[in-house]
């Protein structure tokens, strides 16, 4: 069966969307679980490294062309990843040519809805599956199942356990933990931190580890809560601070796993009309940049990340493996860089 290709356009990826709830794209899906190898192993490459590979990935002898390429994703309500998805095919062609099927689904991470489309993929006979886990260790049955199909699973900001070939993410923990460093800094290693948490996912559980980490250093820091699942998302990041606000009636700091939840949580803060705190995410999404920007916003920081990069990574490894060329190392991290009122003039994110 071939992969059909679908153009990443807004009103496809609402269609994506929709369709991967209802678990009628292309027949029934399967469900994943995110896994990550051992990150004290891993690679810690720069972001020019992991977009440019002209002098590290050599041309394979084998020379197999790329035929397809299918990526199951989180959400595509999210413009982080419709960047990452438009970045998949604009890769996945440039090396295969205009001729590659290319199909981008998403889970709405469910671990189910995302299963069935890898076991979808796998029956395809897709050459590369690119996945972006929705649950790190409930995903291991069924890429277990594609690898031993034959199929190439490259796992993509974040982690997945059973057996991928390689694993390309930001390097998380160090997102919380620079994105903590400047509230303990900013706060003078003094007051009341909330964490608006997230998905379960391996990306989002060592951002927030990276930051509890930081925040363990000063003990008059106070974590308040960190564990409310916003989803990844700005409705979610609205309604869990909303309800922050109602519990506490003094809040010093935000930590936003991603920019998102932490644009949700600067509309829940206008609309109750509390100022005294500032808010830093992780992603350097479009909106977080233009809100630091703002003098009158309360966001004040975010890690930044390279959705593009780290897709456009993740279908030149798979196009190496597919052609007998396995990394050296299968863990790569892309570091992150802090922007900040002080140096948001001369950054444009993602």
């Amino acid at each position: 069966m071939n992969v059909k290709k679908i153009p990443l356009t807004s009103d496809v990826a609402l269609r994506l969307i929709a369709a991967s709830i209802l678990g009628i794209i292309s027949g029934s899906f399967v469900g994943c679980t995110n896994g990550s190898p051992d990150r004290n192993t891993a690679t810690n490459t720069d972001t020019t490294t992991a977009i440019n590979t002209s002098a590290e990935i050599k041309t394979a002898t084998e020379n197999r062309k790329l035929r397809s390429v299918a990526f199951t994703v989180g959400d595509l309500s999210n413009p982080f990843f419709v960047v990452m998805g438009q970045a998949v095919e604009a890769e996945a062609k440039r090396i295969g040519g205009k001729d590659v099927n290319v199909i981008i689904a998403s889970s709405a991470y469910d671990l189910n809805e995302q299963a069935n489309q890898i076991e979808n993929f796998t029956a395809a006979n897709t050459d590369i599956i690119v996945l972006n886990a929705a649950d790190k260790s409930g995903i291991k049955p069924i890429v277990e199942k594609a690898k031993q199909a034959g199929r190439i699973v490259i796992a993509v900001d974040t982690g997945a356990e059973g057996g991928v070939d390689a694993t390309i993410t930001t390097n998380n923990t160090q997102a919380g933990e620079v994105s903590c460093k400047y509230i303990a800094d900013r706060l003078k290693g003094k007051g009341n931190v909330v964490i608006v948490n997230g998905p379960p996912v391996d990306s989002v559980i060592q951002r927030v580890s990276g930051c509890e980490n930081v925040l363990s250093k000063y003990p008059n820091i106070k974590i308040l809560s960190k564990n409310q699942n916003a989803g990844g998302s700005r409705d979610g990041g609205l309604r869990v601070m909303t309800d922050l606000l109602t519990t506490f009636p003094k809040i010093d700091a935000v930590f936003a796993i991603n920019d998102p939840s932490g644009v949700g949580a600067e509309l829940a803060a206008n609309q109750a009309q509390r100022k005294e705190f500032f808010i830093v995410g992780v992603d350097g999404a479009p909106e977080a940049i233009a809100a630091i920007a703002s003098k009158n916003s309360l966001y004040a920081a975010t890690a930044t990340q390279n959705p593009r990069g780290m897709a456009q990574k993740a279908v030149q490894v798979g196009n190496d493996i597919l052609n007998g060329n396995k990394p050296s190392n299968p863990t790569i991290l892309i570091p992150v860089k802090l922007i900040t009122k002080d140096n948001v003039s001369t950054e444009k994110g993602w």
